[in-house]
C-alpha cells in the first residue's frame, strides 16, 4: 500500500496548534495538581508509616488481620475498582465508564496499611491509581469526549507514576507505553508530557524528597562491557518475567481454593510474619529502599534478589494492596549486585541496570525505564541502560505484570495483535 502524501502545511495549520497547546496545558495543569499532592501526601504518610512499623516490630503480628481488614473493606465497598492499574488501562482502550472517585481513598489506606504492618509491597500502583482516578473526575466536570477522555486518563498515570519516583521523562513515557506492547500513542505525549512535568513539580512544592542513587563510575565501551550487558539484560528479562508468571499464578491459585476474600490476605499475612520472624527476614518487607542503596555501594550475598521476590510474590498474589515496582527496583539491583562479580563489571552500574531493567521487563517498558535511568544515574549510563532494557524486554516474553496490557506488535515471534495479556493462552 502507497502511503498517502501528507497534505500541505499552512500557516493557519501551524497556528491552530495554539488553542490545542493552551487547552491541554490548562488540564494537564489541573491533572498535576490532583496527582502531585495526592502523591507528596501518599509520600508523607508512606514515610511515616514505615518509620512506625521499624521502631515497633510486634507490629507485623497484626499482618493478617490487617489483611483481612483490607479485604473486607474492598469486598465490601471496592469491587468496582479492586483490577487497580488493568481497570485503568482496559478504560483507556475501551471506555465504558468513569473511574469511581473511591479508587483513591482504598487504594490509598490498604497501601497504608499493608506498609503499616509489613507487606512487602510497593507504591507505584498507589500513586498511578490516584492520578489515574483524580484525573478521570475531570472528565464529567468538562464534559469531555470518549478520545479526550483516553488522553487524561494517560496525563493522570503519567503524573502519578512521575510525582512517585520524581522522574518526570520516565513518567511521560510510561503514561504512553504501558497500554501495549510496541505501540505509543503520539496524541497524548503533549498532555503526558506536560502532567508529568508540573506533577513532580508540584511534589518539589509540597516538600518531597526522593532517595539518590549513586552508579559510581562507567567503564568505556568495548566488547566485553557490551557483551557482560547483553548476557545481564537477558537475566533481568527472565526474572522480570519469573515475577509476572509467579504473581499472577498465586494469585489465580488462592483465588480458587478460597471463596472468600478477605481470608486470602489473612493467610498470606499468616504465612509472610511466620516468614518474617522464622527467618530474622524483616529486611524484606516493605520497600526495602535500604536494601536497594546497599546494592550500589557493597557486595550482597547472592539470595537477596530471590528473598525479595519470593516475599513480594507472597504479599501481592495473597492480595495486599500496593505496587510492584518498588520491590522490582529491589529485586533488579540486587541481582546486578550479585552478577557485577560474575560479568568483571563495577557493583554500582549492574545495579543501576538491574534497577530498571528487571522493572523494564516485568512492565514491558523498556522506553521509559531507559529514561528513567538517565534521570536517576545521569547520562554515563544512557547506553548501558538502553541496551540492557531493551534486552530485558526482548526476553520477558508476551507476559507482564500489568494482564490489561495489550499487544500492539509481537516481540520476536507472531502473536494475535490487541489482545490482552492476561487473555493469552496459559503455558503448560
Amino acid at each position: 500500500m502507497v502511503p498517502r502524501p501528507l497534505p500541505p502545511s499552512s500557516l493557519a495549520d501551524t497556528l491552530g496548534v495554539l488553542p490545542h497547546l493552551a487547552r491541554w496545558l490548562g488540564l494537564a495543569a489541573l491533572v498535576a495538581l490532583l496527582a502531585g499532592s495526592a502523591s507528596a501526601f501518599f509520600l508523607w504518610a508512606l514515610d511515616l508509616a514505615t518509620a512506625t512499623r521499624l521502631a515497633h516490630s510486634w507490629l507485623l503480628a497484626l499482618l493478617p488481620l490487617a489483611g483481612f481488614g483490607v479485604g473486607w473493606v474492598y469486598l465490601r465497598y471496592g469491587q468496582q475498582v479492586e483490577a487497580g492499574n488493568n481497570l485503568l488501562i482496559d478504560e483507556i482502550h475501551d471506555p465504558k465508564k468513569q473511574i469511581p472517585l473511591r479508587m483513591v481513598p482504598l487504594v490509598l489506606g490498604g497501601t497504608l496499611v499493608s506498609h503499616l504492618f509489613g507487606a512487602s509491597v510497593g507504591r507505584e500502583g498507589t500513586a498511578v491509581q490516584m492520578g489515574g482516578a483524580l484525573a478521570d473526575q475531570l472528565t464529567r466536570v468538562f464534559r469531555l469526549k470518549h478520545e479526550d477522555r483516553r488522553i487524561i486518563l494517560m496525563a493522570g498515570i503519567s503524573a502519578g507514576f512521575a510525582s512517585v519516583f520524581g522522574t518526570p521523562l520516565a513518567g511521560a513515557v510510561f503514561g504512553l507505553e504501558v497500554l501495549a506492547l510496541g505501540r505509543l500513542r503520539y496524541d497524548a505525549l503533549l498532555p503526558c508530557m506536560l502532567a508529568a512535568i508540573l506533577a513532580d513539580a508540584v511534589g518539589q512544592a509540597w516538600g518531597v524528597h526522593h532517595t539518590h542513587y549513586a552508579a559510581g563510575a562507567v567503564p568505556a565501551l568495548s566488547a566485553w562491557s557490551l557483551g557482560a550487558v547483553l548476557l545481564a539484560g537477558a537475566a533481568f528479562g527472565l526474572t522480570g518475567r519469573l515475577f509476572a508468571d509467579l504473581t499472577h499464578g498465586l494469585g489465580g491459585w488462592v483465588k480458587g481454593r478460597i471463596a472468600y476474600p478477605p481470608l486470602r490476605p489473612l493467610l498470606g499475612g499468616c504465612v509472610l510474619a511466620l516468614l518474617g520472624w522464622g527467618l530474622g527476614a524483616e529486611a524484606y518487607l516493605g520497600l526495602g529502599i535500604p536494601g536497594i542503596v546497599a546494592a550500589f555501594d557493597q557486595p550482597l550475598v547472592g539470595h537477596e534478589f530471590a528473598a525479595k521476590l519470593g516475599f513480594t510474590v507472597l504479599s501481592l498474589g495473597s492480595g495486599f494492596k500496593g505496587g510492584e515496582v518498588t520491590p522490582l527496583f529491589y529485586i533488579g539491583a540486587t541481582l546486578g549486585n550479585g552478577l557485577a562479580p560474575v560479568l568483571h563489571m563495577p557493583f554500582g552500574l549492574m545495579a543501576g541496570l538491574g534497577f530498571v531493567a528487571v522493572f523494564a521487563g516485568a512492565a514491558n517498558t523498556p522506553l521509559a525505564s531507559t529514561l528513567m535511568a538517565l534521570e536517576l544515574f545521569g547520562p554515563e549510563v544512557g547506553v548501558y541502560a538502553g541496551l540492557a532494557c531493551t534486552v530485558s524486554y526482548l526476553f520477558s516474553g508476551h507476559a507482564g505484570i500489568y494482564r490489561a496490557q495489550r499487544i500492539g506488535q509481537a516481540k520476536h515471534r507472531p502473536a494475535p495483535e490487541n489482545i490482552r495479556l492476561g487473555d493469552l493462552p496459559r503455558r503448560p
